[in-house]
């Protein structure tokens, strides 16, 4: 019988992070309307190593307004979910998608008004 040879890399760990169907159409759902309300243009999704992201822009060929990241590997002490900024700074950071979501969504009510 022949030798049985481990399959290369790491056991357990993921070899990209990503979004889940529930999380990405929460994601797309507030994109949705700010493209509606004439706020955004574009996005992109960075699916890595250790973080997952969604970028959304005003126009394509800025920086991004804000970036929503899922770093798994902080879900035990921050929380895996952050809001980054157009400049980096990290906005809200938490343990659920729809709390991290909430100062996006509350600018959005501010445009209907």
């Amino acid at each position: 019988m022949g030798t049985v040879t481990p399959f290369p890399g790491a056991r357990g760990a993921p070899l990209q992070i990503g979004f889940d169907r529930l999380e990405l159409n929460r994601i797309l759902d507030l994109y949705g309307r700010m493209v509606t309300a004439g706020l955004w243009r574009d996005y992109a999704i960075d699916l890595g190593h250790e973080a997952a992201v969604f970028a959304a822009f005003r126009r394509a060929a800025e920086r991004p307004e804000f970036r929503v990241e899922k770093r798994p590997a902080l879900r035990h002490k921050q929380g895996m979910w952050a809001l980054i900024g157009e400049h980096g700074m990290v906005l809200k950071r938490g343990p659920e998608l729809g709390a991290v979501l909430a100062p996006v969504e509350r600018r959005l009510m501010k445009v209907v008004d």
